[in-house]
């Protein structure tokens, strides 16, 4: 039990159903969806697109997705609503233009949007109520608008930026970021939810929608055809897992880079975490050094999953055996050399449990802060920049390819124990995703930390040689991190953000809800 002295939020406790997401109004339309006789996926669907206009800067159906979910029978499934590079584009176009790296913020950094193919896929074949009704609240949100909340502002202006063109028409308010309580809409997105209301993914992938998306793209140097729309579908995929202590962390497989918090995890199971002071110097630096490692294979494995060959080879528990053994207790090793990593952490989760046992784990991102910053003229419809996550090293199993999808950092988890899924939990952040998934499970059966203060606490992340200390831990720790060779800074901005919801042996749901963003826990 937390102390009621100081600052925190208590657990959300409900029976009948749960959402834990970012924003306060696409928890309620969850809630909402759940009363009306919705089941968890319709309910996840509805509060991912409305996200999608609370926090335009994180996501958008210009986005990808990636979605985990439990039956009642304790079958955990999953699938990849990421889309692909256009068929015409090749990582040696972009080396003989002289480039090392995909433009971040180029049209070749668009691979075309996955989300509305998934979310129309699952509304069909998973959830109830149909994508129509589905739609409804954003598509209401999206015409009378949604007052700008805190963080959401404060994202806003830093990454206002990277807009160009029809986006900042789309996304700016005279010319300028909105400020928290302004009102921010978008009509011309509602239309587009409008025409999939009524027709489906046909409604987003072929017509008018689709031939202003490959206009714009076109406009901007892109290699997208009308074609590459038309084929975007999503895939069914076999989850991951691997164990710590008793519980099983159960990831979505390449090419998300799940596999990254799994082997973490086996990593950490050769040190004795929980005989370390939790916020203390010594389990800091052990999290830094095995990320480190983890991440260093991710760059070395992780791609598309047509391309991925050594995925058995990193979920290995003597691969993790080997890499522990290379981990220094007292110093810090080089940075890792990495081959994709960028700097990033813009993105939205949402999980929702309904009264029959169903549990969703859903993540959307459209990438960089905004993106690419390209948008559309007619529509306003916002392409993400995953195309960034490709290598253009030749050879390379994540190396860009037309038709190929690249490495993501976006990834959904669920917890099971004895078989049986018991936790629904997503840890935004990008690059921190691995490593927070990793932190949060070792919060709970190390430290015996409950959802909500296992999300409170503070965290660290070793990011490209550059090891950030939230200001949650003390001078000395950062200190003593300084003496072991780790490059230490206090971020500007919070360390990502969670969201989660443990469905207790006695049936009762408990939320959680990361004080690093302005969402909440609802349930009913």
């Amino acid at each position: 039990m937390r102390d009621f002295h100081l600052p925190g939020r208590s657990p959300v406790l409900a029976t009948s159903g749960m959402c834990a997401t970012s924003h306060p109004l696409a928890a309620q339309t969850a809630i909402d969806i759940l009363k009306s006789g919705g089941n968890a996926m319709d309910a996840a669907i509805a509060g991912a697109v409305l996200l999608g206009i609370c926090e335009p800067q994180m996501t958008g159906i210009g986005g990808d997705c990636f979605v985990l979910w439990s039956t009642p029978d304790g079958q955990i499934h999953g699938l990849n609503g990421s889309g692909r590079a256009p068929a015409a584009l090749d990582a040696a176009d972009l080396r003989a233009a002289g480039h090392a790296t995909v433009p971040t913020y180029s049209a070749d950094a668009v691979t075309i949007p996955g989300a509305i193919d998934a979310f129309c896929t699952l509304a069909d074949r998973v959830g109830s109520l149909g994508i129509d009704r589905l739609l409804a609240p954003a598509i209401h949100y999206a015409d009378a608008g949604i007052p700008i909340a805190p963080r959401v502002a404060f994202d806003w202006a830093k990454d206002q930026t990277v807009l160009k063109g029809a986006a900042r028409h789309a996304f700016l308010i005279n010319g300028a970021a909105p400020t928290k309580g302004q009102i921010f809409n978008a009509p011309g997105q509602a239309e587009v939810l409008r025409r999939v209301a009524k027709d489906g993914r046909d409604g987003f992938y072929t017509g008018e929608v689709a031939e202003d998306m490959q206009a714009a793209l076109a406009a901007a140097g892109g290699k997208h055809t009308a074609e590459d729309f038309a084929a975007t579908a999503c895939t069914d995929t076999t989850p991951i897992r691997s164990s710590y202590k008793d519980i099983d962390l159960v990831e979505h497989p390449p090419n998300g880079h799940g596999a990254t918090a799994n082997l973490m995890l086996n990593i950490l199971k050769h040190f004795d975490i929980a005989g370390m002071d939790p916020w203390g110097t010594e389990r800091t630096h052990i999290e830094a050094e095995a990320a480190k490692l983890a991440y260093d294979a991710r760059n070395r494995f992780l791609a598309d999953a047509d391309y991925t060959t050594r995925l058995d080879h990193m979920m290995a528990p003597e691969t993790a055996a080997q890499l522990a053994a290379l981990i220094d207790p007292k110093r810090a090793m080089p940075n890792a050399t990495t081959i994709s990593e960028q700097v990033h952490k813009d993105t939205i989760y949402i999980t929702v449990v309904d009264r029959d046992g169903m549990a969703v784990s859903l993540i959307y991102s459209i990438f960089h802060g905004f993106g690419s910053g390209i948008a559309t003229d007619k529509f306003g419809i916002l392409f993400q920049n995953r195309g960034a996550g490709f290598t253009l090293e030749e050879g390379h199993p994540n190396e860009l390819k037309g038709g190929k999808r690249p490495m993501h950092t976006i990834i959904p988890g669920m917890l099971a124990k004895d078989g049986k899924p018991f936790m629904p939990f997503g840890v935004m952040g990008g690059a921190y995703q691995p490593n927070g998934h990793a932190r949060f499970v070792s919060n709970l059966t190390d430290f015996g930390l409950d959802p909500q203060s296992a999300i409170d606490a503070p965290r660290a992340f070793s990011d490209a040689g550059d090891m950030k200390v939230e200001r949650g831990y003390s001078d000395q720790v950062r200190a003593e991190l300084a003496d072991m060779g780790h490059a230490v800074s206090i971020p500007d901005t919070a360390i990502g953000g969670a969201q989660a919801i443990m469905i207790r042996d006695d049936g009762v749901l408990e939320g959680a809800s990361d004080p690093r963003k302005d969402g909440c826990a609802l349930g009913y």
